[in-house]
């Protein structure tokens, strides 16, 4: 041992310039390389040859290197493997130190990796939003690691009923967030938000909590009357309504909309794929009456980057909340935006002769690749075209002409 002893102290003394396996005795050897030297345990497990390295010489010395050596040594006659026990307790003080990271602050760190990934640019604010509301108030400053299934469930139990289709969505949400957090070790063990095998026995399944209610849509024959009264709304809020109700386009379509994608010589609105549901670019026909509208908005001409409908705030475009709160106003609680969308595909089912497939397209849904093949062409927008004038044809009816059936054989 003297001799070894020796040795390594004249390793030391030289920094270890030598290279090569130094033994000391126990398992415990002076590994010197040319990027330096460090101490090494060597032992057998499960009949398999394994290493667990101790720090450098720089740091630590033979003395030091020989008392870690014999910890090793004990695990090892205690039955435990001592480079798992050190794995253990580093994973330990990573957890003890990750208590700090709070639900909320995983949240936030979920959103900013996946912003990037979603095509609407709404979708993080509807994360934000939905977690703020439901989870923040309850586990927002807590540490992920201490968020349980008591936890989760006192967050979803009050709306699971009353609002099955937010709460399922909160549900979802935490579930994301609280994997993240396990897959970057902020906390350990199942998530208490899961739904297969484990919220499912606790919870009815959404399906049999109510019916899904669909938008509330105004039968298409009181359209016209409406269409009066929104015009004596003022204000931007009255005319980008009466635009998507016009188009049959979504509320974030119509409100996200800039004058960069109106093509005044076409009459044509394009709504990039970026800012549509199915990802995918959805060309507009824009009837007369679009065209109107569009015209009395400030500074339609001006070819900058601008909002067609700007919010309140400079740079910004009308609330989400602009056409409920204008629908309150009016009187009309009942209705929602989105159900215009429903009126205008009952229309087109009954009134006109037009091809199912048309009217799908016109609000950008799904269709097969014969006719997506056909729409690419060419034919199916002139169609749309013609289908869409019928459409503001019939919105510009007097009330006393919308019970009279007209066959529009145009659409054919």
């Amino acid at each position: 041992m003297a001799r070894t002893t020796g040795r390594l102290t004249a390793l030391k003394a030289e920094k270890a310039k030598q290279p090569g396996m130094y033994a000391d005795g126990g398992g415990l050897y002076l590994q010197v390389t040319k990027g330096g030297a460090s101490w090494i345990y060597r032992y057998m497990l499960a009949g398999r040859a394994r290493e667990m390295g101790l720090g450098p010489l720089a740091l630590f010395g033979l003395a030091e290197a020989r008392a870690k050596a014999l910890d090793a040594r004990r695990l090892r006659h205690e039955g435990i493997d001592p480079i798992e026990a050190r794995k253990a307790t580093r994973l330990r003080a990573r957890f003890d130190a990750a208590k700090a990271m709070t639900f909320k602050e995983c949240a936030d760190a979920y959103i900013k990796a996946h912003r990037a990934g979603w095509q609407n640019g709404k979708h993080a604010a509807q994360w934000e939003a939905t977690l703020a509301t439901y989870a923040d108030p309850m586990i927002g400053a807590l540490p992920a690691q201490a968020i349980d299934t008591a936890l989760v469930l006192k967050i979803l139990q009050p709306i699971w009923t009353a609002k099955p289709e937010t709460a399922s969505r909160v549900r979802g949400r935490i579930e994301a967030v609280l994997d993240w957090a396990k897959a970057r070790e902020y906390r350990q063990g199942e998530n208490p938000a899961r739904w297969r095998g484990h919220l499912d026995k606790l919870l009815p399944a959404r399906g049999k909590v109510r019916k899904v209610q669909h938008h509330a849509a105004l039968p298409y024959a009181e359209l016209p009357g409406f269409m009066v009264e929104l015009r004596e709304q003022e204000g931007i809020a009255a005319r980008a309504l009466e635009l998507a109700i016009l188009t049959a386009a979504r509320t974030g379509e119509t409100i996200g909309a800039r004058w960069r994608e109106i093509n005044w010589s076409e009459r044509l609105w394009v709504i990039p794929a970026e800012r549509m549901k199915a990802g995918r670019e959805h060309r507009v026909p824009l009837s007369a009456r679009s065209i109107a509208i569009l015209e009395k908005m400030p500074s339609h001409r001006h070819a900058d980057d601008g909002f067609l409908f700007p919010g309140g705030k400079v740079g910004e475009p009308l609330s989400n909340m602009a056409f409920l709160m204008l629908l309150r106003r009016m009187g009309r609680g009942d209705l929602t935006a989105h159900g215009f969308r429903s009126s205008f595909r009952d229309w087109a089912a009954d009134r006109t002769n037009f091809p199912s497939e048309v009217a799908e397209m016109a609000l950008a849904h799904a269709v097969s690749g014969k006719v997506e093949a056909a729409y690419r062409r060419g034919d199916m927008f002139e169609k749309r075209r013609r289908l869409m004038a019928a459409w503001a044809e019939f919105l510009a009816k007097a009330p006393a002409d919308q019970g009279k059936v007209v066959s529009l054989r145009a659409g054919v």
